[in-house]
């Protein structure tokens, strides 16, 4: 703490920046976005009504397995971005990330609450995902702002991929849900060409298999858990 001084005496004080203050801000961030509390900043896509019997029971769950994989897909790009953008000194590209985990907040509340709307419920897995991720996003943060953007354009393209992947499995007439990830998928491919434009770099190949691999084992989790 530090004292500005007049000739009379102190006069002010001011509050240094402490990383204490950063870490107890972010984790409250984390706590707001596990519990659920968190709210979006733009409005539900999912405009159009639903019949009470448009779906079936088997239906209703695989939507709601996948919208559960996209709500953990939200959750640990929320934490990616978050950890990328905590240690990032370059003030462009740590605006990006920050932009981009805001939007990603939206999308977690609509899956949060499509799954509602289908009698379901979150990954039970979700602290797990987003300390892994966020933890992630720190060390992809130190390979210096042309790797660090490039991680995020290569998690924004395999999301597009996934996302694409559920448009054609999710159930025909399940348009509700389709509107929340064609609207996610938009948003993505917007993530990935801003971080491609700021001087986001490919990674190299065993890094983008690696990065496969994982996905591959939170969307196969997440279905079920």
């Amino acid at each position: 703490m530090s004292t500005a001084l007049s000739q009379s005496g102190p006069v002010s004080f001011l509050r240094r920046a402490n990383p204490l203050d950063a870490l107890l801000a972010e984790a409250d961030r984390a706590l707001r976005v596990l519990s659920g509390s968190a709210t979006a900043g733009r409005p539900y896509p999912a405009t159009v009504q639903e019949a009470p019997d448009a779906l079936s029971l088997q239906e209703k769950r695989h939507a709601a397995g996948l919208m559960r994989v996209n709500h953990v897909g939200e959750i640990c790009a929320q934490a990616l971005y978050r950890g990328q953008a905590s240690v990032c000194r370059e003030p462009a590209p740590r605006a990006l990330l920050l932009n981009a985990a805001s939007e990603e907040v939206d999308h977690l509340v609509w899956c949060n609450e499509r799954l509602t709307e289908l009698g379901s419920r979150p990954s039970l897995l979700n602290p797990v995902w987003y300390a892994g991720s966020f933890a992630l996003g720190v060390l992809a943060s130190y390979a210096g702002v042309p790797r660090n953007l490039g991680f995020m354009a290569e998690t924004e393209r395999q999301v597009e991929a996934h996302l694409e992947e559920h448009l054609r499995t999710l159930p025909v007439q399940d348009e509700r849900s389709r509107q929340i990830v064609r609207k996610m998928k938009d948003d993505e491919a917007e993530h990935r060409a801003s971080a491609e434009r700021a001087g986001g770099v490919p990674l190299p190949g065993p890094v983008k298999t690696a990065m496969r691999a994982m996905s591959k084992v939170m969307t196969k989790t997440a279905y079920w858990i």
